[in-house]
């Protein structure tokens, strides 16, 4: 992938990801919608920050000259993550994915350890499982907040970059490798709150929604207390989305706050075991 690259690679996610949202949309549930241009813009952004750090790790696929796939990915330490991959809706099933997963699984070569978040894609679900990865499935909080059950929140401020030294020690504990330079990029993008004691310690990053986007804990104390936090800030429905079964306190959270609980899509993982308590971002892992 060259930097050129990536305003057509976000075309093409768009258009991919849209597909498979309407292809596995639930009868009962909200239609899928096309991504915004504001959440474009932002995957650019990201995109931009994965070839800034990792260009070994980002290829696309063409086809007589026309970009037709790609993969993001890239290593923190001994951790190996796989942000985003796509194959343009009709070209699937001709070993376009194959090639862009093995070229970036290359980057990873050296690695303990392997992340990435998935849908439900039944053919994508197959491949990941056939690249040695075991698949956990993920759950998500919707719904109208209940604002009477808020608690009164303590012992949680705002963050900041002179936090990212504790930040990535808490990364490191729950799921083995810091997130390093992408905590400066989720810096400029969303709000950081940061809850540190003698009892634990933990952090949250979240969108101006409330929308929690990362949060890490070292106990399920301190990463209830942040994830409160998130959802005072909510504005509109609320949404916690990448909920694994190790990590039913954001579940027992959620239900407090009168949200609905759905399932959806899997963490994949190499290595290792869902990280606790943590709720990843859906890219950074």
């Amino acid at each position: 992938m060259r930097a050129e690259d990536v305003v057509e690679v976000e075309r093409l996610s768009s258009e991919a990801f849209y597909e498979v949202d309407k292809r596995l949309a639930r009868r009962d549930g909200p239609d899928p919608e096309p991504r915004s241009a504001e959440r474009g813009a932002q995957w650019v952004t990201r995109t931009q920050h994965y070839l800034s750090t990792d260009p070994g790790g980002c290829w696309v696929a063409e086809v007589d000259a026309d970009l037709v796939g790609f993969a993001t990915s890239f290593t923190r330490e001994l951790m190996w993550v796989l942000a985003s991959y796509a194959v343009r809706p009709g070209l699937q099933g001709h070993g376009i994915g194959r090639a862009l997963l093995a070229a970036a699984m290359q980057h990873g070569r050296g690695c303990l350890r392997g992340m990435l978040s998935a849908s439900a894609d039944p053919r994508a679900v197959r491949r990941y499982r056939s690249a040695g990865f075991s698949l956990h499935p993920q759950m998500h909080l919707s719904g109208t907040l209940d604002r009477s059950a808020i608690p009164v929140v303590e012992k949680v401020r705002e963050g900041s970059a002179g936090d990212f030294e504790l930040m990535d020690s808490i990364d490191r504990r729950l799921r083995g490798a810091a997130h390093g330079p992408d905590h400066a990029w989720l810096l400029s993008e969303f709000r950081l709150v940061v809850s540190d004691t003698s009892t634990g310690s933990g952090y949250a990053f979240h969108a101006s929604d409330g929308t929690p986007v990362l949060l890490a804990a070292t106990n399920r104390r301190t990463a209830t207390r942040l994830l409160w936090e998130c959802l005072a800030a909510t504005s509109g429905q609320a949404f916690v989305p990448h909920i694994t079964a190790a990590n039913e306190w954001a579940v027992d959270v959620g239900l407090a706050a009168r949200l609905d609980l759905a399932q959806g899509g899997f963490l994949a993982l190499r290595s290792m075991r869902p990280p606790a308590p943590y709720l990843h971002h859906g890219s950074l892992l």
